[in-house]
């Protein structure tokens, strides 16, 4: 009987670790024939301040977070180490913006797949969790979903 409870105990706290950190509106872009990169997005928020070190799929050979920046007129985007989700806030992975890169494509998505990805969260204690996120392909030529909102 202790063991069981134990073990009910050991779960509610490794369901709890994980229900910290919510993703929605997550999507992935469409790619054509032999296309070797596409991009995610979507909608992350934390109960506490966490960070994102580190997202895989089987789809990819890699895949890492990406900030892009206006610098001189010209549109710049470069791989972050990790992306802070401060507690209480919501942080937009959008087109334009941060968002995930997928590279080293090993096939084309298209239009209605599902694709899984492992996001590794990091705590300010640096103990580290893993989310599993199934993420929706959109269209080639598709916008954030919340676009009409805007």
């Amino acid at each position: 009987m202790q063991a069981l409870f134990l073990a009910a105990v050991i779960g509610l706290t490794a369901l709890s670790a994980h229900a910290q950190v919510s993703v929605s509106d997550p999507w992935l872009r469409a790619t054509v024939p032999q296309q070797k990169t596409t991009g995610a997005f979507m909608r992350l928020s934390s109960v506490e301040s966490v960070q994102i070190v580190d997202a895989r799929s089987p789809i990819a050979e890699s895949v890492e977070i990406h900030s892009m920046n206006m610098e001189n007129n010209i549109m710049k985007m470069r791989a972050v180490p990790s992306l802070a989700i401060t507690a209480g806030k919501t942080v937009e992975l959008k087109p334009g913006g941060y968002h995930m890169m997928f590279i080293g494509l090993k096939q084309q998505v298209k239009e209605g797949d599902v694709v899984p990805v492992t996001l590794v969260i990091e705590a300010a204690n640096k103990k580290r969790e893993t989310i599993d996120v199934k993420i929706p392909v959109k269209a080639i030529g598709a916008k954030s979903s919340n676009a009409q909102h805007h």
